[in-house]
């Protein structure tokens, strides 16, 4: 894998690793504040007999009102400004009309394109008060999710990020979803690298200063095999598992990285330690 200063090559993929300067690293910020502060304001929307729809026209609408366009809105075909993955649906599932009910939980991704950079985060919700082994999965996502960004830094390798997740989801007795990675972005929605949630150390692409890229590690409660729906979009755990994610999107920084989708309010973390 190939190097490139972002500022030299076409805005489209190129089979190159584009690394960015402090101009790319200022409108990241933006963006991923806009979509963390989006994520922020679904804590109170996000209720048990709310359908899923309501929270597609709120991310929406603030979209909008917020100087942003819905990433994945109209994205090769999607026709909703967000995705919302309920219980077994491990990502990409769409918003629709059945209502929340106490028990459930819910992943809801938002991409936000501001000033032509793109912020994408994701968040688990608990629609009310939910069992014990949805809290512990939604707590061993989160903390697979930090122990991956704490391995970011130059000289590392994304072989790296994805054994410190690895290795501490599969003792837990739970799984880490293959079919799916974290990405490069910044001008474009998917760049290069790839982010592969499981890996060995010192394998892979080298970690820059200048990369921007997700983190978004897919936990299943049962095994790592997934489907997709009729639909073309909606993946769900084969075993009927339930299924947890949580993204930042971060940039390499000269001694480590710099999360741009870290809520204001400290509202990126389960809220609930059983």
């Amino acid at each position: 894998m190939s190097y490139v200063d972002a500022t030299e090559t076409a805005q489209r993929k190129t089979g190159q690793i584009k690394l960015h300067g402090p101009a790319g690293f200022a409108g990241m910020r933006k963006a991923g504040q806009v979509v963390a502060r989006c994520l922020d304001e679904l804590v109170d929307i996000v209720k048990p007999g709310v359908p899923t729809s309501r929270i597609d026209d709120f991310v929406r609408e603030f979209a909008f009102s917020n100087g942003a366009y819905p990433a994945t809105l109209m994205y090769r075909g999607y026709r909703y400004s967000t995705c919302t993955s309920l219980n077994h649906v491990v990502c990409h599932g769409m918003p629709g009309d059945r209502p929340l009910k106490e028990g459930d939980i819910v992943n809801v991704d938002v991409t936000m394109i501001v000033d032509g950079w793109y912020g994408d985060s994701s968040r688990m919700y608990p629609v009310g008060p939910i069992a014990r082994k949805a809290e512990r999965l939604i707590d061993v996502t989160y903390e697979s999710l930090l122990r991956g960004i704490a391995a970011v830094k130059p000289g590392a390798t994304t072989g790296d990020i994805g054994h410190a997740i690895q290795s501490f989801v599969e003792p837990q007795q739970m799984s880490v979803v293959r079919d799916f990675c974290g990405h490069g972005l910044g001008r474009l929605f998917h760049d290069e690298p790839n982010i592969i949630h499981v890996g060995s150390p010192g394998q892979g692409a080298v970690l820059k200063p200048g990369m921007f890229f997700t983190i978004e590690p897919m936990i299943n409660l049962g095994k790592p095999y997934v489907k997709i729906l009729s639909d073309g979009w909606t993946a769900v755990t084969r075993d009927r598992s339930l299924s947890a994610q949580f993204e930042h999107s971060i940039g390499v920084t000269e001694d480590g990285c710099e999360i741009f989708t870290a809520s204001p309010k400290g509202l990126d973390k389960p809220p609930f330690q059983g």
